[in-house]
C-alpha cells in the first residue's frame, strides 16, 4: 500500500498545487481535482503505467479514469498503513458517496407531515383527540401563535412548610413545574432561560398503541416523529452549550427510529 502512496508522489511531485511549501501532500486538493476529472492530473496518472492499471479500464479503446477509487486512497490516512478497510474510523449511516448523514445535506430520513408541526393539544391525559398538522409554509400564522411567548396562569407556590400561595411572577431561581401542552412551555421558556438549561430529561409516548396520547390513526408512526421532531428542535436552544445533557427515554417499539431522526436533528450524541 505505502508502494502505490510512493508511486503516486511521483507522479504529481512536479505538480505545485498538491504541495505545501514544505513538501506535504494536499490531499483535498487532490481530491477536489480527481473528482473534477483535472486534465493535468489525469493525463500524468495515464502516463504512468501503474496508476493506468490501477486506476483505468479500458472500454472499446476508451480509457475510463476510476475516480471512485482513487478519492478511497487519497482520502485514507498514509493509504492505511496499518488497516485494510476502504471504511472511516466511525461507525454511523452513509449516503452513496460515503458522507455520514448527519454531515450531509442529501441523506435524511423522510416521513409524511415532516413538514408541519404538530400541537399535541389534549388537555386531559385520557383524552383522544384528532390532532391536525400545521404546514410550515401554508400555516406560518398558525405556528407563530404556537410559538408565541404564553402568559402561566393560576401560578401557585409551595413552600417547605406545605404552605400554598398564588404568585404573579417567579424568580431564575424558583423550581418550575409546568402542567400543559410541553411544546408550548418550551416555546415560552426559551426566551429567558435560553443556554442555561443544564439537564433536559424527557420520557416520550412509545407510540405502542396503548399511549395515552391520540395519535392520527392514520400515520401513527409518522405523528409520533412529527411531535418528536417538532419538540427536540424547540429544546435544543434551551440546553447550554458547555455543560447541558439532552436525555431521552425511549422503548425498543420505536428505538431505531428515534436515532436516524436524532442523527439528523443532533448529529454528535450518545445512544444507549
Amino acid at each position: 500500500m505505502n508502494n502505490m502512496f510512493d508511486t503516486l508522489v511521483s507522479v504529481i511531485k512536479e505538480d505545485d498545487r498538491f504541495f505545501t511549501a514544505n513538501g506535504e501532500l494536499l490531499r483535498n486538493s487532490l481530491y477536489e481535482a480527481a473528482m473534477k476529472m483535472d486534465k493535468k492530473l489525469i493525463k500524468a496518472l495515464y502516463e504512468n503505467e501503474k496508476m493506468r492499471q490501477h486506476f483505468f479500464t479500458d472500454i472499446d479503446g476508451i480509457a475510463v479514469f476510476d475516480k471512485i477509487g482513487f478519492s478511497w486512497i487519497v482520502n485514507n490516512r498514509e493509504f492505511l498503513p496499518d488497516s485494510y478497510t476502504r471504511y472511516k474510523n466511525k461507525i454511523g449511516l452513509v449516503d452513496r458517496n460515503g458522507d455520514f448523514l448527519s454531515a450531509s445535506n442529501n441523506v435524511e430520513l423522510a416521513f409524511p407531515y415532516k413538514d408541519c408541526i404538530l400541537e399535541g393539544g389534549q388537555t386531559k391525559e385520557e383524552q383522544k383527540r384528532k390532532e391536525l398538522f400545521y404546514n410550515e409554509s401554508l400555516a406560518p400564522e398558525e405556528i407563530d401563535r404556537l410559538f408565541s411567548e404564553k402568559i402561566l396562569g393560576n401560578a401557585k407556590r409551595y413552600a417547605s412548610n406545605k404552605k400554598v400561595e398564588s404568585i404573579k411572577s417567579f424568580t431564575d431561581s424558583d423550581n418550575l413545574i409546568i402542567n400543559g401542552n410541553n411544546l408550548l412551555a418550551i416555546a415560552s421558556l426559551k426566551k429567558r432561560f435560553s443556554s442555561k438549561v443544564k439537564m433536559v430529561y424527557w420520557d416520550i409516548p412509545y407510540n405502542t398503541g396503548s399511549d395515552s396520547f391520540g395519535y392520527n390513526d392514520s400515520f401513527s408512526r409518522s405523528s409520533w416523529l412529527v411531535f418528536i421532531k417538532n419538540r427536540v428542535e424547540q429544546v435544543l436552544p434551551l440546553i447550554s452549550n458547555e455543560d447541558g445533557v439532552f436525555l431521552i427515554q425511549c422503548s425498543f417499539h420505536n428505538y431505531a427510529y428515534l436515532k436516524v431522526l436524532l442523527d439528523e436533528i443532533i448529529g454528535n450524541y450518545v445512544m444507549i
